[in-house]
């Protein structure tokens, strides 16, 4: 759950009481003699009630509903019922209900759709009035709008609102890239230049715990006044505290021979020039020292590694060795293991697993394709063992987001995109097809993908929502050849996508390496160059991981951040193919898309 959230669940009950307060006359005034009456009664009362008084029995049971803990029943009766009939206060009192039972359960969408009443309604009480636009900045920070949580946040800060805001700003603000930080910059006020300074030099600190030390004194000197000069954001306390605690020592295992020589090769690269680019820009580097894995002898290795003084070890990448030490209940050495082994959970500690995995851009699609109020699916999926594991992940994270699997085509790489895609739409010829599908899920290499698009037009479903994994893209733009691609939406690493990403090559993270790197025309090995470069970052920051879970780390291969169970889990930046070439996908803030949610008025 994010940690932004945590202090809105522990005062819970104070929200509610807010709710209270801004409901203005209480039941005896207005509404029917309910009192006493439990959830079920009430709504059994409304059923011969007039229009009004339903609707109040109805948000009375929400509430009692949501003070027993059944927040979903409470949600969704409160959703449902005929607000239109509700007083001015009883709308507060209900959106109130409705953005606190939706944080709760992290859906961020139907909070943001509560909050908008912010705008519909002049003069709400000043307690419901900060109530709200905290969850909205909450909400936002829930969808993916950083920028617009924490410009929302620091100006209720501003407003000298009742809450401790610090480490609900810190939340968003940490996520932003230097384009984002920029623009909020440009604003002319201490409160918003002095967050941004503070997410600037933890950015530019690396995994340095005495940089970062040193940056924050700066910092305290130039903000004295600051809030987060009083107070920092836990994130930032937590790594201040682990002074001393940087990792010099890294063995890293990779194997020199066999099948995995190249990958590795590649990858070694990668970590080299990021080695060398932050020694030549003054930063505290660790000693590296690589040991051959090619013979698969975990012990002899740990035992080697050990005798030589590394604190951690950056490897295995063969995917057997990874499963057998996440079967251990522990590592010899804190260990960051460049693949993810074959078992459902890795139970050995102190055992992180960091790869690039299509898996992770499943489940991405996902939680992107429902935040966009998508709820019936089809998905067009390679039949073959790594196709089955891609579809798995994005299944199951879309039916534990209440989605619909409406049709599901395996299909031939090698066979017809026309019957697969007739299959897929349950098409007889150009007949319309199955109308509970309002997204695709597309798992294909370019020379497949390309020719989807313009067999959906044929089938007349042109209008249907392309969401891909980053396979549909080659890595480089070709917009004679991704014409036919317009408006499917994809994910990439940030260093394969940069305008789209970052907005320009110069705002990419590790930027001086990404342009050593970058002069040659294989995309796949740039992929495992940037993959080396941010298993470099994550080795020397284990111990922080360790010490603080939410720590996120803005890579070359997607924001990183360590799952409950060590296996790091890649976000990445969204495109869509606008004139045969990666362009950004755009939500804006005020104008983000929430779907079919509403709340009527």
């Amino acid at each position: 759950m994010p940690k932004s959230l945590r202090s809105l669940f522990g005062l819970a009950l104070i929200a509610l009481l807010l709710a209270g307060c801004a409901s203005g006359p209480g039941p005896s005034d207005t509404r029917p003699a309910t009192q006493g009456l439990s959830a079920s009664e009430l709504l059994d009362k409304a059923q011969g009630q007039s229009a009004s008084q339903a609707a109040q029995s109805r948000l009375q049971a929400a509430h009692i509903l949501s003070r027993q803990g059944n927040d979903e029943q409470a949600l969704d009766i409160a959703q449902d019922l005929d607000a239109s009939r509700l007083t001015r206060e009883d709308r507060i009192d209900r959106a109130l209900l409705i953005s606190d039972l939706s944080l709760r359960k992290e859906d961020g969408r139907s909070a943001l759709v509560a909050t908008q009443i912010l705008g519909d309604i002049n003069d709400i009480p000043r307690d419901a009035q900060q109530t709200l636009r905290h969850r909205r900045g909450l909400a936002l920070t829930l969808v993916g709008e950083s920028r617009a949580a924490a410009e929302s946040l620091i100006e209720l800060q501003r407003d000298e609102a009742p809450f401790e805001l610090n480490d609900d700003i810190w939340t968003p603000l940490s996520r932003l890239s230097e384009t984002a930080l920029d623009r909020m910059e440009a604003r002319d006020d201490t409160l918003t230049q002095g967050w941004v300074e503070l997410a600037r030099l933890y950015r530019q600190s690396g995994g340095d715990m005495s940089r970062l030390t040193d940056a924050l004194a700066d910092w305290r000197a130039n903000y004295p006044n600051h809030p987060a000069a009083r107070r920092l954001p836990s994130d930032l306390s937590a790594l201040k505290d682990l002074r001393g605690n940087d990792v010099k020592h890294i063995a890293i295992f990779l194997p020199e021979s066999g099948p995995l020589a190249n990958v590795a090769n590649a990858i070694k690269k990668g970590i080299e020039a990021r080695h060398m680019d932050a020694l030549n820009q003054g930063e505290q580097t660790p000693q590296l020292t690589y040991y051959d894995s090619s013979a698969g002898n975990l012990e002899a290795l740990y035992a080697q590694a050990t005798m030589d003084g590394a604190q951690v070890v950056l490897g295995p990448l063969d995917k057997d060795l990874v499963s057998q030490l996440e079967l251990r209940d522990s590592v010899a050495l804190p260990t960051l293991a460049l693949n993810y082994g074959e078992h459902d959970r890795n139970q050995a500690d102190e055992l992180f697993q960091y790869g690039l995995s299509a898996e992770d851009e499943a489940r991405q699609v996902a939680k992107r394709a429902r935040m966009d109020g998508h709820h019936g699916a089809a998905a067009l999926i390679p039949d073959n063992a790594w196709g089955e594991r891609v579809f798995k992940a994005f299944r199951t994270n879309w039916e534990d987001r209440k989605g619909e699997l409406d049709s599901v085509v395996h299909y031939d790489p090698k066979g017809s995109v026309s019957e697969a895609t007739k299959r897929l739409l349950n098409a007889d010829g150009k007949r319309s097809g199955n109308e509970d599908i309002d997204m695709l899920f597309l798992v294909a290499l370019p020379s497949y993908a390309r020719q989807v698009p313009p067999t959906l037009d044929y089938y007349y479903a042109s209008d249907l929502p392309v969401y891909a994994t980053s396979q549909v893209y080659g890595g480089q733009p070709e917009p004679r050849a991704d014409h036919d691609l317009n408006d499917v939406m994809f994910m990439d690493i940030p260093w394969l996508i940069p305008d789209a990403a970052t907005g320009g090559e110069e705002a990419l993270p590790f930027y001086s390496t990404y342009r050593e790197l970058n002069a040659q025309d294989d995309p796949s090995l740039l992929k495992l160059n940037a993959m080396g470069v941010d298993a470099y970052e994550l080795a020397r920051r284990l111990p922080l991981m360790q010490a603080l879970h939410s720590l996120e780390v803005f890579g070359a291969t997607g924001t990183l951040q360590a799952r409950d169970d060590g296996r790091i889990q890649r976000t990445l930046p969204w495109a869509q193919f606008q004139s045969g070439v990666p362009a950004p996908l755009l939500t804006g803030g005020s104008d983000l898309d929430i779907g079919n949610v509403t709340l009527d008025p």
